[in-house]
């Protein structure tokens, strides 16, 4: 699993609860033990309401995604950290999983490149090569 975070652990630690540092640690466990590629972590804490942190990673197909989906889901609910929601499991091209601090959005490749969140939410910096210096 390739891990990629965009701000350092120490301070997306002091920004968040016990509570939702405990659901993101076991989506990026899971994860890891799933061996989901290209994982992301965005912390959103102090950035925006809807989540402290938002999961992206990518499967190697529909049916890893759809895995990975239901293993993160059933995960959550046994730990007892909440009811997560679930969307996009039929086809599994992009699976969505609301579970209320963290988000997680799994991908098959071809569809992660196109929709590009990274881009959107700021994290595109890590995962693209530096940009050659343009001539004036």
């Amino acid at each position: 699993m390739t891990l990629t975070s965009t701000t350092p652990a120490s301070a997306t630690a002091s920004a968040t609860s016990p509570e939702s540092q405990a659901l993101h640690a076991l989506v990026m466990h899971q994860l890891d033990e799933d061996q989901a590629q290209e994982v992301v972590s965005i912390p959103l804490a102090g950035i925006s309401s809807i989540a402290d942190h938002m999961v992206i990673a990518s499967g190697r197909s529909s049916r890893h995604v759809a895995a990975m989906a239901e293993k993160i889901v059933t995960r959550i609910k046994q730990e007892g950290l909440g009811l997560p929601r679930l969307e996009g499991l039929p086809t599994a091209d992009w699976v969505l999983i609301d579970a209320g601090d963290v988000i997680v959005h799994l991908f098959r490749p071809e569809v992660r490149s196109f929709y590009n969140l990274e881009r959107m939410w700021g994290g595109e910096s890590l995962n693209a090569p530096a940009a050659a210096p343009t001539p004036h």
